[in-house]
């Protein structure tokens, strides 16, 4: 059977994420294949709840499978993170659609932008603006208004229509059909509405110890509460603040220089404010300056500490999160069509063989520095022995 695929985050799962898997199941009337990423998330930063309990959530929820993002793809520009997560979609061998939520909900506006983007016109537009000095978000959006328009091009000033129009390109090189859907209710990092909190507002939320269940769905809220009862979340930068900077103060300035995604001598700044900086936060301002978005100075930082030199955005393998009985047969399927290694078992990793099982392994240790953030520190190697979620 076919499937629509969703790269996803669900940090955590709440009441729009429900929305958006139904309309599209309505829509399309196809089951639903979400990829998520793991326990890191591509801002940068520790996925508030571990990947199996946001995976259950999603399956309650209505994915009906779920298969995992690593962190060393998870943590890649918005360009890097589409391509690694369509390209995981793609090699399930079962999913020809897309499906995304977008501020502008228009599929036609977005796929237009996504084949400029791929022309040779906008890379030597592009090419022009780099050297102005401005981000490379602001350099892209400029180069691309001297070919579309002002108002075309301001469709990525908004962070779900940047995604979107990624994931078109990744649809066109790949084949692939896509669907959107307006976001429904709140904006990213905006206020509540129409009874719908962004996930930005409800992490937020949970850190101030505000009740934020009304904005999640019921087994959403129902499953952060048990792994906040067992400790296990939230989990927060803060309380692995110090193992992340003992990770930095142990390195040279070469140590640096293979996190810098665009060698432009960023891996320096780092270098030096993980000398002299005090907190997780006064070093990324530090850092900062008008080039650089937040997000990326957090990505590398995370790169950083978790040791994930390689920028590689192809996915070796097709790890099982969890699913329900249809994702089960999706599962069956998947192993005549899938062009990856499938791992439904954890003790399936260390048959891998090359690259697959060196990043397989690299998650498992990616998974032991994520239990340093948690409230209770877990002993390591949980990620060997965590089976799927089976519903």
């Amino acid at each position: 059977m076919k499937a629509v695929g969703i790269v996803s985050e669900y940090n955590p799962f709440h009441k729009g994420h429900a929305l958006h898997v139904a309309a599209t199941k309505n829509s399309l009337g196809k089951p639903v294949i979400a990829v998520m990423s793991g326990n890191f998330v591509q801002r940068g930063d520790f996925a508030l709840l571990r990947k199996h309990a946001r995976a259950e959530a999603a399956v309650r929820g209505g994915v009906d499978l779920v298969l995992e993002l690593p962190a060393a793809q998870a943590l890649l520009s918005a360009e890097g993170f589409a391509s690694a997560a369509v390209g995981a979609l793609a090699a399930t061998g079962l999913v020809d659609t897309i499906s995304y939520g977008s501020e502008c909900g228009n599929t036609a506006a977005l796929r237009e932008l996504a084949s400029v983007l791929l022309s040779y016109d906008f890379k030597a537009a592009l090419q022009q603006e780099l050297p102005r000095g401005e981000s490379f978000a602001r350099a892209r959006q400029s180069a691309l208004a001297s070919l579309v328009g002002e108002e075309k091009a301001a469709l990525l000033a908004e962070p779900n229509n940047i995604l979107g129009v990624e994931y078109e390109k990744n649809c066109f090189v790949r084949g692939l059909n896509s669907f959107t859907i307006p976001r429904i209710g709140a904006a990213h990092d905006g206020e509540t509405r129409e009874g719908i909190a962004s996930a930005s507002r409800i992490r937020e939320g949970i850190a101030a110890d505000r009740d934020m269940t009304p904005y999640m769905t019921d087994s959403s809220s129902n499953i952060l509460i048990r792994e906040q009862l067992k400790g296990l979340a939230p989990a927060r930068t803060a309380l692995a603040e110090r193992a992340i900077l003992s990770r930095l103060r142990s390195m040279s300035e070469a140590d640096f220089a293979p996190y810098d995604e665009g060698s432009e001598g960023l891996y320096r700044r780092f270098a030096v404010a993980a000398a002299e900086c005090r907190s997780v936060e006064d070093l990324l301002q530090w850092v900062k300056t008008k080039r650089y978005a937040m997000a990326r100075l957090r990505r590398m930082l995370m790169r950083i500490y978790l040791g994930l030199e390689r920028y590689d955005s192809t996915v070796p393998y097709l790890r099982v999160l969890a699913c329900n009985e249809t994702g089960r047969a999706l599962l069956k399927e998947m192993k005549t069509t899938a062009l990856l290694p499938v791992i439904t078992k954890p003790a399936e990793g260390r048959a891998l063989e090359g690259t697959a099982k060196e990043a397989f392994a690299a998650e498992c240790r990616c998974t032991d520095l994520y239990a340093l953030a948690c409230p209770i520190v877990l002993p390591g190697g949980s990620d060997w022995v965590t089976n799927p979620v089976i519903l």
